[in-house]
Order: structure tokens, then C-alpha cells, then sequence
């Protein structure tokens, strides 16, 4: 079962219609929770298990036969099933086609010069090749997302960035089809979501314990070699091995969610490497996995408590409660039923107290999907859990005929390769009440969450990423205040952690996940004004 709000979540059917709905399914941050432990119980330890060579080695210098490499560019294909399957993508207006790549890079770069993987890359030419700038990079998040899958999805929402730059994206080490992390198969993966999230007795915890080692032992026996080299360290060593084989002299990259996590880790290791850079959802880089599990329960409380109290102040709202506290207790009660007697859900599925749960959060994502998620609640109420279940699917990376995506595998190898924490059973129980006071609805799902790296057999690399990027050129960092998986105080902290006229911070006074794409003429205006013409925004700007 997942154990936060995991993965790059389809966007089938009606989830396709606006760009702020796609930006819900598509740049979902993924931090998985996780927090200090040791396995006998203690505070701060970290759990012995195969070193994470490719976070702790440093590296060497990259051969020049990978540096130089021709990247033979292609009419992409249908996403594979690890991408989350779909059709071939379309034309841009215009008649622009996108054209996919693979571009070799070294498996662990402290041996560049032994073995290599593939990583799977997409672009469209930029519409003004005589004002060129160069390749503008995307990473969506999770971590997890294909880019690869997720660029084309957007359509027109980046057009005015092609008018000078060719838009590229990739699916990061471990992701879709660059090595793809792989676990535990269809079947077995809807029993885990099934599965309750948030055991009550000794019972639940035994299930829930066996499980997340059934599903560990899962990624050990099928991606087993791969999973010292999917951290976040090397995912930015990729990016600039990428700009160089791309020509570019500096980086220009656009970052959704954990993609703000990576571009910071970038910059701090390339720091005069960076050209123009966007950062946008802003994961918070000084809070180890406890404190960002906590903040992320807040989030999703305060995106619960928005569309609770829009709902309540409209007469014509599904749910009963003339206050947002009534309607939230409803809700409460609803889920209580649910873990006692699941509804009927899609085909054969029912709609478990866990998957309403995941539901519930997957709407919360953009305020266009609140009315998805009244209708959901009160078609659950009244027995039919079908609509709340395909918005967790969208969450979970499964398409309508069953399949699933590697988005959920690849945003734990990458985790639990990138943060050192474990937690332990008793360290998580004494963590609930803390959970609970940050969201009575969203606190017990994501406090059991801590245990997602418990018995990993790859060492972490850090507590917190290093993003100070002294010499960068300016980032803009922007911030939306009504954030759910990211909240707004990321934002601050990333501009600080970049350092004094680096990080540029601006914010938006809006609803969702994310901003760009929220439909705010103010930020889009002021992105790309900065990525086009190069004019840094004043710190501090606010936009709504």
C-alpha cells in the first residue's frame, strides 16, 4: 500500500481537460515520509544495508566518448507501460513533431568508464531557430515522473518558451524507460493499495509490516543492481552530462515539485554550470523526512480545509454541513465507515478506506478538481466509490486496464537512496499523535508512511540535500500559498539555502499544486520574461 501520496499519476479521460488539472496528475511530488531511527529503536541512527556507492563515491572525469555523443533523434513511440502506456504523442500546432533519444551515461561515476545505462530523453525544436537559446530541460517531479510521458501531455502550456528554446525532458535514472525501477506486479500492487494504510491493532501492524518487506524484497530481486546508482546525486550528474551532449554552455531548466529538490542539488554542485533555471513547487531542502512528512500532513489539511469551507458556503455543495468543520467530519465519518465495510468500487475493486484516502488527496492537487471530489465523497456516501477510486488510481500510476506505471517503484529506490532515515514500528507509533494534531483526516496515512524505507537494502546519502549555489546565476524560486504537497514555506527556505541573490523568490497567492500552469497571468508573465529575455524578477514579487 503506498505510503504517502505517491507517484506520476495518469491523466486518462476526463482528467485531461484543463492545464492546471494536468499539472495535479502530472508534477506530484512524492516525499516519501521518512524520519531518524536505528533498528534497535534509537533516535538518529541509520540503517546498515548495501552502501549507496553512487551518493557517497566521488566522481571521476566523464569519458569524452559520452560527452560528445551524437543523440539520434526519432518520431517517439507510444509511452511503454512503465511510462504509463498511452498513444504516440501528437504534433505540436504547427506541425511540430517531438522526437525521442536515448543518451548513454555512466551506471556509478566513480567507474565512468565502466558500465552504462540508457536514458530515454524527448524534445520539440524551438519555433525561432534564429533566436535560439538553447534546450529548456523539464523535470515534473515524483520523483518518479516520465518526462519523456509527461512533456507532450502539456501541449501548448510551455508554447510561448519555444519560441526560443527547444522544451526537453527525460525519464531520471530508474524512471520508465531509463532502467526502470521494477517491483511488484499488477496484481500484487492492487492488493497493496487495498490494503489498509493505517492498522488500528497488533493485527494491522503485523499485515502492514509484512507487507512493505514482501514489497521490498520485490525491488531487491528485480532491480537489485540498480538501486545504489537512482539517487538524486546522479540524476543531477545526468543533467549536465545532458546539457553538454546537447550543446549548451549552461543549464536551463524548468523544475515541478521534487524537480526543485534536483535543480537545487544541481546547482550546488555545478554552480557555474546554471544559465536560467525555474524552480517551482518548492520542496523544502532544510527539513529532514519527518519534518517534511509533518509539513506535507499540513498541506494537505490546509487544501482540505479550503475546499471544505468553499463547499460549506455554497448552497447547492453535495456534502452536508453548513461549516467547514461540519462538512470535515463528515468526511471523517465517511472514511470510518469505509475501513469498517469498503463499497463498491471499479469492476471487481472496491473503494477501501485507504484508496478514499488517496483519492481524497489526489483531488486536493488543483482546486478545477473540487468538484470531482464532491461529487466522489457523496457518490461513495451513497455506495458507489467508482469516481474517488479512479482518482486514486491517478495517484497510484494505474491506467484503466490494470496496469501500472513505475512511478511508485522508482519514487522509493530513489528515496530511500537519497535520505539516510528509517523509522522503526515503536518510533512510529510515537510519532502518530504528532501526525494526527496535523491533520485528522491525512495524519495516520502519512505518519505510517515513515516506515517507507524501513529494511531498504541501500544506505541513503543525506539528512537534507546540499542546495547552496555560491557564483550561480540567479533562480527564480516560486512559491503557491495554497500548496498542498509542497507547502509555501519551501519556497522561502530553498531561495535562502541557494544563497544572497541567488535564489529570486516569488510568490503566488493561489490554490494547488504548483503555479506556472495555475492560470496566473502574473506568474506566467514573469517566467517568461526572466527564462526569454533574462530579466530577473525583483525578490519578493507577489502574484495572484
Amino acid at each position: 500500500m503506498p505510503r504517502a501520496f505517491p507517484g506520476a499519476p495518469k491523466h486518462d479521460g476526463a482528467m485531461r481537460t484543463s492545464p492546471a488539472l494536468r499539472t495535479a496528475a502530472l508534477a506530484v511530488t512524492v516525499l516519501l515520509p521518512l524520519a531518524a531511527c536505528s533498528d534497535d529503536g534509537g533516535d538518529g541512527g541509520t540503517e546498515q544495508g548495501r552502501p549507496s556507492a553512487a551518493s557517497t563515491a566521488s566522481p571521476t572525469a566523464t569519458p569524452q566518448e559520452l560527452s560528445s555523443q551524437k543523440l539520434d533523434w526519432k518520431p517517439c513511440p507510444a509511452p511503454s507501460e512503465a511510462q504509463g502506456s498511452g498513444t504516440s504523442p501528437s504534433p505540436l500546432p504547427g506541425g511540430t513533431s517531438w522526437q525521442c533519444s536515448f543518451m548513454d551515461v555512466p551506471l556509478d561515476y566513480a567507474d565512468p568508464g565502466g558500465r552504462t545505462i540508457e536514458l530515454a530523453l524527448i524534445r520539440a525544436a524551438a519555433r525561432n531557430q534564429d533566436r535560439r537559446i538553447g534546450s529548456l530541460i523539464f523535470n515534473f517531479g515524483g520523483p518518479g515522473a516520465s518526462g519523456v510521458a509527461t512533456l507532450p501531455s502539456f501541449g501548448t502550456d510551455y508554447d510561448a518558451l519555444r519560441t526560443r528554446y527547444d522544451l526537453v525532458s527525460f525519464d531520471p535514472r530508474g524512471v520508465g524507460r531509463s532502467e526502470g525501477i521494477e517491483c511488484s506486479d499488477d496484481a500484487e500492487l492492487d492488493a497493496r493499495y487495498e490494503q489498509d494504510g493505517t492498522p488500528d491493532d497488533s493485527e494491522e501492524e503485523k499485515a502492514f509490516v509484512d507487507d512493505q518487506k514482501s514489497y521490498i524484497a520485490d525491488c531487491e530481486e528485480n532491480s537489485g543492481d540498480e538501486l545504489p546508482y537512482v539517487g538524486t546525486t546522479n540524476a543531477a550528474r545526468d543533467m549536465d552530462l545532458m546539457r553538454q551532449v546537447l550543446g549548451d554552455d549552461k543549464l536551463y531548466y524548468f523544475g515541478i515539485s521534487y524537480g526543485t529538490e534536483l535543480g537545487g542539488v544541481y546547482a550546488h554542485l555545478y554552480p557555474k554550470k546554471v544559465g536560467r533555471a525555474v524552480l517551482d513547487a518548492v520542496v523544502d531542502p532544510t527539513e529532514d523526512s519527518l519534518q517534511s512528512s509533518l509539513g506535507q500532513a499540513e498541506g494537505f489539511q490546509l487544501a482540505l480545509d479550503n475546499f471544505t469551507a468553499d463547499c460549506a458556503g455554497r448552497d447547492d455543495c453535495k456534502l452536508p454541513g453548513t461549516t467547514s468543520e461540519e462538512v470535515q467530519e463528515w468526511i471523517a465519518d465517511l472514511l470510518a465507515k469505509l475501513e469498517k465495510k469498503p463499497v463498491p468500487g471499479l469492476g471487481e475493486r472496491e473503494l477501501t478506506e485507504t484508496q478514499a484516502t488517496t483519492g481524497i488527496a489526489s483531488a486536493l492537487y488543483s482546486k478545477e478538481t473540487w468538484p470531482l471530489l464532491e461529487q466522489g465523497l457523496d457518490e461513495a456516501d451513497g455506495g458507489n466509490g467508482g469516481l474517488l477510486l479512479a482518482l486514486a488510481d491517478s495517484l497510484n500510476g494505474r491506467s484503466e486496464d490494470g496496469r501500472y506505471d513505475n512511478s511508485n517503484a522508482a519514487n522509493t529506490a530513489i528515496n530511500c537512496a537519497d535520505s539516510k532515515q528509517r523509522y522503526t514500528l515503536e518510533q512510529t507509533r510515537k510519532a502518530l499523535p504528532e501526525f494526527r494534531k496535523a491533520s485528522p483526516v491525512f495524519g495516520d496515512y502519512l505518519g505510517w508512511g515513515l516506515m517507507a524505507c524501513t529494511g531498504w537494502p541501500v544506505a541513503g546519502a543525506w539528512d537534507t540535500p546540499e542546495v547552496s549555489a555560491p557564483g550561480s546565476a540567479p533562480i527564480l524560486v516560486i512559491g503557491n500559498t495554497g500548496d498542498p504537497a509542497t507547502p509555501y514555506a519551501g519556497a522561502k527556505a530553498m531561495a535562502a539555502g541557494l544563497g544572497k541573490g541567488v535564489g529570486i523568490e516569488l510568490t503566488y497567492k493561489g490554490e494547488g499544486h504548483g503555479a506556472y500552469n495555475g492560470g496566473s497571468t502574473c506568474v506566467q508573465r514573469a517566467v517568461d520574461s526572466y527564462l526569454l529575455a533574462g530579466k530577473v524578477p525583483e525578490s519578493g514579487t507577489v502574484c495572484r
